[in-house]
């Protein structure tokens, strides 16, 4: 594995410059309180950036690291003024970013400005000081849509305030991350917008593959074996 990031000029990925990347994630249904508690201790322990959870799961004391809550999860059908809501009350219960679904089918079929209005939405319900991530289910896209479909719903997510774009939610079956998925979304966004990779990331191979795309943060939720791949220095 090569431990530099072209994407990144060169950049020397050790486990710290990693860590910092990376948003340590619980997602799963059947999570309990003590489970959320547990990796937010574990996320802490790794030294990641942030700790991404179920709305159900605040308030929680996730210590120095940022506290990541989804809203819309995980298919994006919920309507605009529910996942605006969700993402309001998460703030208000500690969230400092809120990871948001779009209505995929929305994208698939070319509304683009359904979009926009969903993302708008949220924006503007949590106010500009909170990091919005677009979650765009990028695999779902490139499989029914095709790579300009990816290309335009990233822009049209810039222009409604996203702070990033990102793949998937990890559920869906068409698939999680892909280099493909990542090198149309960072081209397609200012250098002032990140890219999340998220989706099946389990080895360090391809978490520093998909930086090299130009992935900016990485949702894992195996996060510890991930990062044990990479250089200490």
């Amino acid at each position: 594995m090569s431990d530099t990031a072209p994407g990144h000029s060169g950049l020397h990925l050790t486990r710290s410059v990693v860590a910092a990347l990376v948003d340590h994630t619980l997602l799963k249904p059947e999570a309990t309180r003590a489970d959320a508690e547990a990796t937010a201790a574990e996320a802490a322990e790794l030294g990641v950036l942030a700790v991404c959870l179920s709305p159900s799961m605040l308030p929680i004391d996730t210590g120095a690291q940022l506290s990541c809550v989804v809203a819309g999860f995980p298919s994006g059908k919920h309507h605009s003024l529910i996942k605006a809501s969700e993402a309001k009350l998460a703030v208000d219960s500690g969230a400092q970013e809120i990871d948001m679904v779009i209505d995929v089918g929305a994208a698939v079929d070319g509304k683009f400005d359904e979009v926009f209005a969903d993302v708008l939405t949220v924006r503007q319900a949590i106010g500009n000081d909170v990091t919005l991530k677009v979650i765009i289910e990028s695999a779902a896209l490139l499989a029914l849509a095709g790579p300009q479909t990816v290309t335009d719903v990233c822009k049209v997510a810039v222009r409604a305030g996203a702070s990033f774009v990102k793949t998937s939610t990890g559920f869906h079956p068409a698939g999680g991350a892909s280099v493909e998925a990542v090198t149309l979304m960072a081209a397609a966004v200012p250098t002032t917008v990140g890219v999340k990779a998220s989706g099946g990331i389990r080895t360090a191979e391809f978490a520093a593959e998909l930086i090299a795309a130009g992935a900016t943060r990485l949702g894992l939720s195996g996060s510890r074996a991930v990062l044990e791949g990479f250089p200490q220095a």
